[in-house]
């Protein structure tokens, strides 16, 4: 059984190393690579870089309980000026054709819309991770025309389409401010099929259980917010919650970390693999650090020994290549249909 250890320690590399230990200490399943090997895949290799993405801090007007970057309002890490051009001029040297922004909410960076302009100038596509309140914040309502106006691809987080569960995961008020986001979202035209602007939402468990099949969840999500808020959008993405920070402090609190690790290892799913976010994807934190996602961010799990680990070092044909560094966490991405920035795998 893991202890049930409270992963609050002020420093986030502590909270990291912690969180690691508990990880591997966990009952009911075989190291991650070792299942990977059972099953005939092997060690995981990076095949690409197709997406860039960019944490530009933990600063966030939220404090959600499934959060797994412990971001919130009292948070001060952010990216700074000299390392958004420090990835602008990865943008600009490469052929990486999209730019994925996340935080936190990152359009409380400073620089957030110099990055996201910037990068449209050069051709590339640019997707916002966007938890839908920002948009309609003080300070911040213009953000919807300013999407709009550069073809930004917003990927939205609303847990559910029912005001009960999307508060009790993400606070009271909520819902009602995320539905009044889309409503502003859709009148610029995102989410109209003939508009070309898209905006794709999320859907995260309420507890420890994966997510219900994704075209299914989809239809009724449209349904829904169709008939009672006149909402529409492009498509829903299912993602499995990761045992790490918030949730993981929460799986310990109530007693079922190991259930829940156990079911994610029962649910391994071999054909998930070759379409990991991992393997096309290079995650930037507000440092600047390389990490081959953003969980393994998150866990301090930095790229592996031999290739670059800062953007300030970026050498293109190393990192495509680069082994993956995994974990025990990695069990969640690889259940059931598979989970993914992109939603469901299989």
């Amino acid at each position: 059984m893991a202890d049930l250890t409270l992963l609050r320690q002020g420093s986030p590399l502590a909270d990291a190393r912690q969180q690691r230990a508990i990880l591997e200490g966990s009952d009911g399943q075989a190291p991650f690579a070792q299942t990977l090997a059972e099953h005939g895949v092997g060690s995981l290799r990076a095949n690409g870089i197709q997406v860039l993405q960019v944490n530009l801090g933990k600063v966030c007007n939220q404090t959600c309980r499934h959060c797994h970057v412990d971001a919130g309002p009292d948070r001060r890490e952010v990216m700074s000026f000299e390392t958004v051009e420090a990835c602008l001029d990865v943008l600009a040297r490469t052929a990486i054709p999209t730019l994925d922004i996340t935080g936190g909410a990152p359009e409380m960076n400073l620089h957030f819309e110099h990055l996201v302009a910037a990068t449209r100038r050069l051709g590339r596509s640019v997707i916002d991770r966007c938890n839908l309140t920002i948009l309609v914040a003080p300070g911040y309502d213009h953000l919807p025309a300013f999407l709009a106006a550069h073809g930004v691809r917003v990927i939205a987080s609303l847990p559910c389409y029912l005001e009960r569960n999307t508060d009790a995961q993400r606070g009271e008020g909520v819902f009602e401010r995320s539905i009044e986001a889309l409503r502003r979202l859709n009148s610029v035209r995102y989410g109209d099929p003939a508009g070309g602007l898209v905006v794709d939402l999320v859907f995260n468990p309420q507890g420890p259980s994966l997510p219900p099949p994704q075209a299914e969840l989809e239809q009724a999500y449209r349904r829904e917010l169709l008939s009672r808020f006149g909402i529409v959008f492009n498509r829903l993405y299912t993602i499995t919650n990761m045992p790490i920070s918030r949730f993981l402090d929460d799986l310990l609190r109530a007693g079922r970390f190991d259930e829940y690790m156990s079911k994610l290892a029962a649910a391994f799913n071999p054909a998930t693999c070759a379409g990991l976010m991992c393997r096309t994807t290079l995650s930037v934190d507000w440092r600047g650090n390389l990490y081959d996602c953003d969980f393994n961010q998150m866990l301090d799990l930095r790229t592996s020994e031999g290739v670059p680990q800062h953007i300030s070092e970026f050498l293109e044909s190393p990192l495509a290549q680069r082994p993956i560094v995994t974990g025990q966490h990695c069990y969640a991405c690889t259940a059931g249909a598979g989970s993914s920035c992109q939603g469901a795998i299989s």
